[in-house]
């Protein structure tokens, strides 16, 4: 379950309403994929302006649509309290690990993110993915602080951001050094996939195989066989969208992805969060069909 390709979903809505149907048609897309797990309620997911009711409904039709995939659900919140009820939730909904970022609106110290995964861990035997986002938590974790988490009981993957090609074995040796041996390392950051996991890491949680499942799975397959030139050129193939990624943000370029398959309704994201403009989906639009990604 932490590792190989994680697919994160889109969590699509339609007049500020999660659409079930669509949010289903996603999950079941993935179920017959090469996917190793299925992670919802991620930042692709947009987890943080969901309704706890909402977040429940998102897990249980997940549960109830991903057949023998492993499923993940993120359970962030601004206050502990509300971290600890959505682990409830997911432990009843069904998920088989849980997925945790720093939210905050104050500023953290890495003593009140270490407490906060030392009271999950504490609360529920799930494992759980320490989520390092700083795109969109505005937290960054040292690699100290890393260290310090793993060592809590349930810890069982550690999410890095993206990393430079050339960085990217001694960044990933550095993390390894501090961490037990039984704690896997995600790369993050479609883009840096490829020479991340080329580069030894476990895992990649992935934003684009949430839609997009079988580009991401050629990348995650040709490492496991050793054919990292071969992973390296499926990757630069997809850098038309990596470009897109950079400039947009992954969740506006994904859901103009999806809204062009038809997978998901036009306007899909939940505002003030608004999609790409017309010039750039008509970007998207080319890319999807000169990249034979339809």
């Amino acid at each position: 379950m932490f590792t190989g390709l994680s697919a994160f979903p889109l969590t699509p809505l339609q007049n500020d309403a999660v659409d079930d149907a669509a949010f289903v048609r996603l999950i079941q897309r993935l179920t017959v994929s090469e996917v190793d797990s299925i992670a919802v309620l991620g930042s692709t997911g947009s987890y943080a302006y969901l309704s706890p009711e909402e977040r429940r409904r998102v897990v249980q039709l997940a549960a109830g649509h991903a057949g023998s995939k492993p499923l993940i659900a993120g359970v962030g919140a601004l206050r502990t309290s509300e971290v600890l009820a959505n682990v409830r939730w997911a432990e009843e909904s069904g998920a088989a690990g849980i997925l945790l970022a720093p939210v905050s609106y104050q500023a953290l110290t890495d003593d009140d993110v270490y407490g906060l995964f030392r009271d999950v861990t504490g609360a529920t035997d799930l494992p759980v993915i320490v989520y390092d986002n700083p795109g969109t938590t505005h937290f960054s974790f040292s690699t100290e602080l890393y260290g310090r988490i793993a060592e809590l009981p349930g810890i069982a993957s550690i999410k890095i951001p993206p990393v430079s090609a050339a960085a990217a074995p001694a960044r990933v040796e550095e993390v390894r050094a501090v961490i037990p041996d039984h704690v896997t390392i995600g790369i993050s950051g479609d883009a840096a996939a490829a020479h991340g996991l080329s580069a030894g890491c476990d895992a990649w949680y992935s934003a684009v195989a949430g839609t997009l499942p079988e580009p991401a799975a050629r990348i995650v397959r040709a490492v496991a066989e050793g054919r990292h030139d071969d992973a390296a050129a499926e990757s630069a193939r997809l850098s038309p969208l990596w470009e897109l990624f950079g400039e947009h943000g992954s969740v506006r370029v994904i859901a103009a992805v999806a809204e062009h398959l038809g997978l998901v309704p036009q306007a899909c994201l939940p505002l003030p969060v608004r999609g790409l403009d017309a010039g750039n989906r008509l970007r998207v639009a080319r890319i999807v069909e000169d990249l034979a990604l339809a």
